[in-house]
């Protein structure tokens, strides 16, 4: 199991979304790209397929932009995941027959997603907003 570059940088989106969320301003592609270091056309593919599922919207004109379409705590991480990947990160399972042997690591293996997805499942991009928080509070920087 790997988080996908498309993954990472999906988060990382939201993330900036979701930290301006209370302010209800949308933020175009150019400054979250500034912000997370994304390339702006993969960052605008990115964005289109989130607005696609619902985790998203867009606004037009001069002050335009995106915005989550929820509140970040009713997004889980599992919900990201399932709209860009349609939860083939987790649950790849391979369609032809199997021997015994196959069948056992293949159980286990299922296990181990079903594992996985309980755990993106408990997650909201508040949380993950929480944790930034936290972690940037717990290094601080010093200048001189």
């Amino acid at each position: 199991m790997e988080l996908s570059c498309r993954l990472e940088y999906a988060l990382l989106a939201l993330l900036e979304l979701a930290d301006r969320y209370p302010q209800g301003e949308p933020l175009q592609i150019r400054q979250i790209a500034a912000q997370q270091n994304i390339p702006d056309r993969y960052l605008e593919q990115l964005l289109a397929t989130l607005r696609r599922g619902g985790i998203v919207l867009s606004q037009r004109g001069a002050k335009g932009g995106y915005l989550l379409a929820r509140e970040p705590w009713t997004i889980t991480l599992w919900d990201v995941i399932d709209c860009l990947e349609g939860g083939a990160a987790v649950n790849r399972k391979d369609a032809t027959a199997m021997v015994a042997d196959r069948e056992a690591i293949a159980a286990i293996w299922q296990e181990v997603c079903a594992g996985a997805r309980a755990v993106w499942q408990q997650y909201s991009l508040q949380d993950l907003c929480e944790q930034r928080r936290a972690r940037s509070q717990v290094n601080p920087m010093y200048y001189i």
